[in-house]
């Protein structure tokens, strides 16, 4: 279930979508396996899609230039927002898209597959190839997912979103 959604949009090729979800099922059952640290329960998932410049399916140097330079814009996003939500005195983290791993907190057991989470939460196909590969109404394959977890609720996530946009207008391409 949705709670927000928000867009950004730098121009037609960098638009970003921020969706705050209460934590799917996956994430309530396995929230101990993947963060084993944590003390309070998650809330409320934030799910981040950047539109790529090129479509995610194939592997070349521009296409992994291209994803790393997605990552980092969702760690400096990220970070600036989990940083914020945790001077509040919510627990919070992001996941690195990379590997699954939870970025500050201590790693579980498991790992997070973004793409599985946007499929369940937002309902996004997913066509498997040497990888899965979500498939965007609007941007077909070139989506980068990335999640962003903490025990705030989305009425105190939503300022500070609506915030993050001077934020993400410094850190564009």
């Amino acid at each position: 279930m949705i709670l927000h959604n928000f867009t950004f949009v730098f121009s037609k090729e960098r638009e970003i979508q921020l969706y705050i979800n209460h934590p799917s099922q996956f994430i309530k059952q396995n929230q101990q396996n993947l963060l084993p640290t944590w003390t309070v329960s998650i809330k409320s998932t934030i799910i981040v899609l950047q539109k790529s410049n090129f479509s995610l399916e194939n592997s070349n140097h521009e296409i992994e230039k291209e994803k790393d330079f997605l990552r980092e814009r969702f760690f400096r996003l990220g970070c600036n927002l989990v940083f914020t939500l945790r001077d509040s005195q919510y627990q919070s983290d992001l996941f690195d898209p990379r590997n699954g791993y939870p970025l500050l907190s201590r790693p579980g057991n498991i790992t997070l597959n973004d793409t599985a989470l946007v499929q369940d939460s937002l309902g996004f196909n997913v066509v498997k190839q040497r990888c899965s590969l979500l498939i965007h109404p609007q941007w077909g394959t070139a989506i980068y997912p990335s999640t962003i977890v903490t025990s705030a609720s989305s009425e105190i996530i939503q300022p500070m979103l609506q915030n993050l946009q001077n934020f993400l207008i410094e850190v564009r391409r």
